[in-house]
């Protein structure tokens, strides 16, 4: 995921095709060894592409997998439609998180710390 992540920082600094030298420089900057055998992988699979064709052919293979709940639903179905669902996805999330603090101590009648 690192060489992933490396090669994308690359690409979307505006070089179009980072070289393994371009990656070894981000991954060394952090603090990262960089493995020849995966960074190789990574540059032919990556080659020649498009990053952000390959960001929402990825989009849309997630839209399969079953994460939990309407969360990634919501996200995959954002990015098909323009990102109408976004705003409402976010709503949800908002009122988890209220609902949530609201009776975290309250049920017990007593906090952790009291």
């Amino acid at each position: 995921m690192r060489y992933v992540a490396a090669y994308l920082l690359s690409a979307l600094s505006g070089n179009a095709s980072p070289a393994a030298k371009d990656i070894k420089k981000i991954l060394e900057s952090v603090g990262i060894e960089a493995d020849d055998t995966r960074l190789a992988k990574v540059i032919s699979e990556l080659k020649g592409k498009n990053v952000e064709e390959v960001i929402a052919t990825g989009y849309g293979k997630l839209a399969s997998v079953p994460a939990g709940g309407a969360v990634a639903v919501a996200t995959s179905a954002a990015v098909g439609s323009g990102g109408a669902a976004a705003p409402a996805a976010a709503e949800e999330e908002k009122k988890e998180e209220k609902e949530e603090s609201e009776g975290s101590d309250d049920d017990m009648g007593f906090g952790l710390f009291d």
